[in-house]
């Protein structure tokens, strides 16, 4: 068997079912190409978690956990393993939809894997409340099917399957422990031919209780007769990777790890996808975590040594590698022009960037790009009945954090209905805390407020740090974040004029969500249900230095 066909090949072109909003543009805050032949870690600087990745001929496709945020299941194109842009999601909503329709914070789309086979393109994923997914798509730009439930079971996560040589197809995956009762397992069930249904049911292939504690995110491949799971274990911060490798599909498979963070600074390698290029390089894609900014994504170079990967720096020659800062860039076959994801929108198409998701499943009226005038509108939504802060609030439109350092901006117009008041709109900074700059239409005219809300996830309620009139609904927001020994510090600011900014309110340092780094991004509220509201206009929204 060939290295191309002993790879799990992935789809070779996808449609977006999110249309893309905007002509691509390079990021003004993270390049992870130097422009010389080599590149930095992270390559995106972004919360990717999860990631697998693998090519089709000339082009690569890497998948990434999305848990509640919606659209779901993103997928990333790239032409050299460095260089990536969104390329849509294969997920318009999450299913059940009435269930995701409220914030499901750290449930829905866990760990998705990407495959290709027989002219069917293959993406599956866990649900630890539901069991394991699949969607496909019979045409390379499609558009992709409904996900079906595979395999029902609660805890059940973190799916990858085989092709085998002989026509059958398995499936790997871990469980979650907070829903199946147990953890540091793999186990292999046998799949029907269409990849639909277990047709033989799960066997424990390996227990890492022992050795490998919380081994999970298996990924499945088969090379010179060996059957590879690669996994990590040891914990999303502190773990390393494992290699197990076996003659038969069920085992035994021995065990060697072959990445950890050494003396680095990259802690955790953890959970990701091996590929190669058509020149014969291999190469490895993981996450790392870095709390507030999310699970960033590392490209690792790769190679066989005795039939085991050796993956990563390995200067002792034990093969166990360490994780690289800075490496040659992968031998693509020629080179390719620096691209980043979206980050900034200017909103003048019909649709969205592809960067943003909404908190839970979207209403249709939600947002209206106004591509004529070259705006966002956002309408307000009502606070739901159980509202405690905006943990609760599924209309939300955030994008991840893109760097260490950056800032975001954007001019907002506050349109209020005239029969309400405390309708109100502004920036956020998201996460189990989380910190906004609003405007408000009150009964003594427009008011500006920064305002924080600490342990979010707990229920407690927003503080008000400062607040200042303002003479007309039209203004300019910004919040600054500064990677400060590991946090990311953030500071408010607004103006009137688009040219000089006025701190508002106190520091703020941002923390992650759940299973998730913060996010940044937009929203528009009202207290009261009446059948119609206002609505906030961004002209635009800017991530720069």
């Amino acid at each position: 068997m060939t290295r191309f066909k002993t790879l799990a090949l992935c789809i070779a072109a996808l449609m977006p079912l999110v249309p893309t909003a905007q002509t691509p543009s390079v990021s003004k805050v993270w390049v992870a190409d130097f422009g010389n032949g080599s590149y930095k870690n992270p390559i995106v600087y972004a919360d990717y978690s999860d990631p697998d990745v693998c090519r089709v001929g000339d082009d690569y496709y890497m998948v990434a956990s999305s848990f509640n945020a919606v659209p779901g299941l993103p997928v990333l194109h790239s032409k050299d393993l460095v260089n990536w842009t969104i390329a849509g999601h294969a997920m318009a909503v999450q299913k059940p939809e009435a269930d995701f329709a409220t914030p499901q914070h750290g449930n829905g789309v866990w760990a998705p894997s990407i495959r290709y086979h027989h002219g069917t393109y293959y993406i599956f994923y866990g649900d630890p409340d539901r069991g394991i997914y699949m969607l496909q798509a019979k045409q390379a730009g499609g558009v992709w099917s409904e996900a079906v439930l595979v395999k029902p079971g609660k805890g059940l996560i973190d799916p990858c399957p085989l092709w085998n040589d002989d026509g059958k197809v398995y499936l790997v995956h871990a469980f979650a422990g907070s829903r199946a009762g147990i953890k540091s397992l793999l186990a292999v069930c046998e799949l029907s031919p269409d990849a639909k249904s277990v047709v033989k049911e799960s066997v424990i292939v390996y227990d890492g209780h022992e050795i490998d504690p919380t081994i999970e995110g298996p990924k499945y491949y088969k090379r010179n007769g060996y059957y590879y799971i690669l996994a990590p274990a040891g914990g999303v911060a502190t773990g390393w990777q494992v290699a197990l490798r076996a003659k038969n599909v069920y085992g035994p498979y021995e065990r060697k790890i072959v990445l950890a963070t050494g003396e680095t600074a990259i802690n955790g390698p953890h959970q990701g996808g091996w590929t190669d290029t058509k020149t014969g390089e291999d190469w490895f894609i993981h996450f790392q975590d870095l709390g507030a900014y999310g699970r960033v994504v590392h490209l690792q170079p790769m190679r066989w040594v005795d039939d085991w990967p050796v993956i990563g720096s390995d200067d002792d020659g034990d093969g166990c590698g360490s994780p690289v800062a800075t490496y040659k860039k992968p031998d693509t076959g020629g080179a390719q022009p620096v691209a980043t994801p979206a980050e900034s929108d200017e909103f003048d198409s019909t649709d969205r960037g592809l960067q943003w998701q909404w908190h839970a499943n979207p209403a249709p009226w939600w947002a209206f790009v106004d591509a004529e005038k070259g705006v966002l509108r956002l309408y307000s939504v009502p606070l739901p009945e159980n509202y405690r802060n905006l943990w609760d609030v599924p209309n939300l439109l955030l994008q991840k954090f893109p760097a260490p350092h950056f800032t975001a901006t954007a001019k907002i117009a506050l349109t209020p209905n005239s029969r309400l008041q405390n309708e109100r709109a502004g920036l956020v900074v998201m996460g189990m805390d989380y910190a906004l700059l609003s405007i408000e239409n009150t009964d003594g005219g427009f008011l500006i407020s920064q305002n924080e809300c600490l342990q979010a996830d707990r229920g407690q309620a927003e503080k008000v740090n400062a607040s200042e009139a303002l003479s007309s609904p039209s203004v300019y927001v910004r919040v600054k974040v500064e990677q400060d020994a590991g946090a990311a510090k953030c500071t408010f600011s607004y103006s009137e004029n688009g040219e000089h900014f006025r701190p508002l309110g106190r520091p703020f340092t941002a923390k992650e969500g759940k299973w998730i780094g913060a996010k940044v991004g937009l929203f528009c509220t009202r207290p009261q249900p009446l059948n119609d509201g206002g609505w906030v206009e961004a002209d635009w929204f800017r991530i720069d230095r």
